[in-house]
């Protein structure tokens, strides 16, 4: 079988200016429309466009002393800020003062079975534990951070009284509901 020679195609051979000027074509327009023109009172400090708004950024340090416990009127304040009015049927809420290392214990009334929602809370320096039973059953075992409120659902198959205990590594505020969901 007789083969067929392979035809050849000439190939076009493309200038390096050629190239240069086609690139050069392409960005001229999109780099030339880079340019920002000030108003005419842009340096004028007593503009009132120029006043100075405060700063709103989230990563600005807090006010080292916005969580140390306070009391009093201070007190009931800050329990109305973390403790916000409960959707549900309200069945104990309770706030106070922990000093450092000690424990705070309280229990409820007795509680119908259902779902109930614990709404934690507390201003200090440092961590506080907040530990809830029901008899020897653990409910919540918690050590949390202050200056954030904690909610934790739990089910009570039956009736039951919980026992509710607060300790702080230092002195510490803590506020806690018990409401049903």
């Amino acid at each position: 079988m007789p083969t067929v020679p392979a035809r050849r195609v000439p190939r076009r051979r493309t200038s390096a200016a050629a190239v240069v000027l086609s690139v050069a074509v392409f960005l001229g327009p999109a780099l030339s429309g880079c340019e920002y023109e000030y108003g005419a009172d842009h340096w004028d400090d007593e503009s009132p466009s120029v006043a100075a708004s405060p700063p709103t950024d989230a990563a600005l340090p807090q006010d080292p002393h916005r969580n140390e416990p306070v009391t009093g009127e201070e007190l009931d304040d800050w329990v109305d800020d973390v403790l916000p009015d409960a959707a549900g049927q309200v069945f104990h809420t309770s706030f106070g003062t922990v000093q450092a290392g000690a424990a705070h214990t309280e229990t409820t009334t007795p509680l119908p079975s259902g779902t109930y929602s614990l709404t934690l809370a507390c201003r200090s320096m440092g961590r506080v534990s907040f530990t809830v039973r029901n008899g020897q059953e653990s409910l919540v075992d918690l050590s949390l951070r202050c200056g954030t409120s904690r909610v934790n659902v739990v089910h009570l198959s039956k009736d039951a009284v919980l026992i509710i205990q607060v300790t702080g590594r230092a002195a510490a505020n803590f506020a806690y509901r018990v409401s049903r969901l």
